[in-house]
């Protein structure tokens, strides 16, 4: 503890002290036992009303105890702070007790026929379920056994405040969680959180704060604009996810009283996240909770809040532009920013990372540049630990796959290979064209780089997504359709949703495998099903149109694809089965250099009428016999693989493909 917060507690102990002292005096003068010791004078005061403002109207000077903060923060009228002072004399003072039972026959507790003969300024309504005392669970009654003979006891987390032990209820812990202000802010989002200081300030005067309906796609800065702005405030700021709410009214209103006192004692706000937890049941708890919750209360979640009887403010809190990514990185690299030869404009445009991210990844190439022998290595680490800090939201939503192809090891036609080319001049050119040339600014639409890959099974449509991965030194995942297509309303698109949302972050190359399985034709509406499914393509469409990243689309179904969909799409890559030709190109490629051969006549293997999938599969099958024979490779362990192959795709061998191979 530091000197300022030891005498802090001195003054609120000194100031209990005393106060316990004047109800000590009063019992003294009941029980006919004073003690000749001197009382404290007091303020008479007439009752005050009981505060029921949202917003607590602090003073610029810091309480003088606990006692007065309770008071003024909860309205007790002088009777009501009577009452928690012979409640707290009883726990901090063994002498209360005996005085207690002096006064009541023998019963060592405090009642509240014992408090209305010995305080002055007494009334009934002190314990009415709505006066502050019961209303805000201040004392624990009993009133089964009548109310003014039923023991009277100080709740415990009062208790400890007014001792000046600061802790978070027992009650509330493992469900509301500390948000704390970690990171420095971008501009634009410290502007966002100076907004919600302004408002602040104007609920503190009139005692009416509306909820901040958080929105915008930085979901992880959310919290942390509400943490900044609640620190320039002096206030706290605890988080509660829509699914630890309980499911039952009665038990939502009671955890929000329980809160509300909460928030009143330690001066905290609250923020409702229903990200993570989007269920509509998950949702309306979310909802019902932030309705019922007076004081300063953030909402976050996937739609924008529902109207409701109190006021919402929506602020958008989307992620850093590349300007603002640009500063944010510089701030966090320092000194060694100056040594990445002008690479970091294009890290910070390809990687959309919020400010947490940025410093995470910054703390990933410190670590890795410890062991760089050049400045030309510092560059491309950086790059790596962006890359690996951006792909965090996506590992769990999709299959990563790691690039092993290259240029070399595809065959296509020149046209196709111009086409791959020009996708890569685009992506690394993108920042440059939208923002820099002024493209964005003429409208969003059609800047994606959405492509399909359309051809039979086995023409290269993968090996060709992994080509360009490897080229752009981008993460490359595969989405898992059988994850995402749920058969329940509305489930899909939020899965696609959550796909996008994280790669939007990554800057990864998305592939969509057998698309058409997706993004269908839409059908003429028949029922309720077919109405849900058009709507299914139709966000997809906006989503894939919207991507800021390369989007891949593979299919061997193209006339299956929704016209509507083909058109948004920037290119379209035929692959086409391979000819004579460019299979004995496929065939002299297949080997690594590593793998024994011996008499492979490719011209002869060129003649199996084979896509370069099915290639791969008749070679590495040929690899194993060989190997498991002891022996090169030879024509006869492709010969016996291929047979194999073809037995797999139900076809036969014939004399033209394999005459005058043994």
């Amino acid at each position: 503890m530091n000197a300022s917060a030891e005498i802090s507690a001195n003054v609120n102990q000194q100031a209990l002290a005393v106060a316990l002292a004047e109800v000590r005096a009063l019992l003294e003068k009941r029980t006919g036992s004073a003690s000749g010791r001197p009382t404290i004078a007091r303020k008479s005061s007439a009752p005050r009303k009981t505060k029921s403002s949202p917003v607590s109207k602090r003073s610029c000077k810091t309480s003088a105890s606990a006692l007065d903060t309770l008071v003024d923060r909860f309205g007790l009228t002088p009777f009501e702070r009577g009452i928690v002072l012979l409640c707290a004399g009883v726990e901090f003072d063994s002498s209360f007790a005996a005085l207690c039972a002096a006064a009541q026959n023998g019963r060592a507790c405090v009642t509240f026929s014992l408090a209305l003969a010995v305080l002055p300024q007494p009334h009934w309504s002190a314990l009415a379920p709505t006066g502050a005392l019961r209303r805000w669970r201040l004392l624990d009654v009993d009133p089964s056994s009548g109310l003014t003979s039923a023991p009277l006891r100080l709740d415990e987390r009062v208790l400890h405040y007014l001792a000046g032990v600061p802790y978070l209820d027992e009650r509330l812990r493992g469900i509301f969680s500390r948000v704390s202000k970690t990171t420095a802010l971008p501009p634009a989002q410290t502007r966002k959180a100076q907004v919600i200081v302004e408002m602040l300030a104007t609920a503190q005067r009139t005692g009416h704060a509306p909820i901040v309906d958080l929105q915008g796609n930085d979901f992880a800065a959310r919290a942390s604009v509400a943490a900044a702005a609640c620190a320039a405030c002096n206030l706290k700021l605890y988080q509660v996810r829509s699914a630890d709410l309980p499911a039952t009214v009665d038990e939502r209103v009671a955890l929000s009283r329980l809160w509300q006192r909460e928030s009143l004692l330690t001066e905290s706000a609250l923020l409702i996240s229903a990200v993570e937890d989007d269920s509509p049941e998950f949702t309306i708890r979310a909802v019902s909770f932030a309705e019922r919750t007076p004081g300063v209360v953030f909402f976050s979640g996937v739609a924008p809040l529902p109207v409701s009887d109190r006021s919402v403010l929506a602020l958008a809190i989307d992620r850093p532009g590349s300007a603002d990514q640009l500063a944010l990185w510089a701030r966090a690299l320092g000194p060694a920013a100056t040594k990445l030869n002008g690479q970091l404009p294009r890290i910070a445009a390809q990687f959309s990372l919020e400010a947490g991210g940025i410093h995470a990844a910054t703390a990933d190439f410190v670590a890795r540049a410890s062991g760089l022998r050049s400045e030309k290595e510092i560059a491309p680490a950086l790059w790596t630990a962006a890359r690996t800090q951006a792909r965090v939201g996506l590992d769990g939503l999709a299959q990563r796959i790691e690039p092993a192809a290259r240029w070399d090891d595809i065959v296509l036609p020149s046209a196709q290979l111009l086409t791959l080319r020009t996708i890569v001049a685009q992506v690394r050119q993108r920042n440059r064209v939208c923002d820099t040339w002024g493209f964005a600014r003429k409208g969003a639409r059609g800047l994606g780089l959405s492509t399909l890959f359309a051809g039979p099974t086995g023409t290269g449509k993968t090996m060709a997504a992994e080509v360009l991965a490897r080229e752009l030194e981008l993460d490359l995942f595969r989405i898992d359709l059988s994850g995402m297509v749920n058969k329940y309303v509305g489930e899909t698109e939020k899965n696609l949703r959550r796909v996008f949302d994280a790669a939007d972050q990554s800057g990864a190359i998305l592939l969509f495998d057998e698309a058409d399985a997706l993004f269908g034709k839409r059908s003429e509406v028949r029922d309720s099903h077919d109405r849900y499914a058009n709507i299914e393509v139709s966000y997809l469409l906006q989503r894939v149109e919207a991507y800021r990243g390369l989007a891949i689309l593979t299919t061997n179904m193209k006339q299956a694809l929704d016209p509507a969909f083909l058109r948004r799409l920037r290119f379209i890559v035929p692959f086409v089965f391979p000819d004579t030709s460019q299979r004995l190109e496929i065939w002299k490629r297949v080997f690594p250099a590593e793998t024994p051969a011996e008499k492979l006549d490719y011209e002869k293997l060129a003649r199996l009428n084979l896509a370069g999938g099915h290639i791969r599969n008749v070679a590495l099958n040929a690899a194993f016999l060989a190997a498991d024979a002891g022996e090169p490779v030879r024509m006869r362990h492709l010969q016996e693989a291929a047979q194999s192959e073809y037995a797999k795709l139900e076809k036969s061998l014939s004399d033209s493909e394999i005459g005058g191979w043994s």
